[in-house]
């Protein structure tokens, strides 16, 4: 499955409105973002919530590599299209 920069960006829009759903839910206050977890963990009370939280975590990382190696490609074939624009 390939995805759009725009569809990309669309589902990460998704994922982080119902992550800051949770986070309001459950007033998760991380001081870094390597406490998000423990956090999450002691004070997510729905085991649910913290089930779709963890899922939340791990699919907004994938689509935001995948976001940014898209974005990489986009300015890559940008650049080449204005070398070559020069050259002609």
């Amino acid at each position: 499955m390939t995805l759009s920069y725009s569809d990309t960006r669309k589902k990460l829009d998704q994922i982080t409105a119902e992550m800051v759903g949770l986070i309001r839910k459950y007033d998760l206050d991380a001081a870094s973002p390597f406490d998000v977890i423990a956090v999450a963990r002691a004070k997510i009370s729905d085991e649910r919530d913290y089930i779709r939280f963890l899922e939340l975590s791990l699919e907004g990382r994938i689509y935001g590599e995948y976001g940014e190696a898209l974005q990489k490609q986009i300015d890559q074939e940008a650049k080449q299209a204005e070398a070559a624009k020069k050259l002609n």
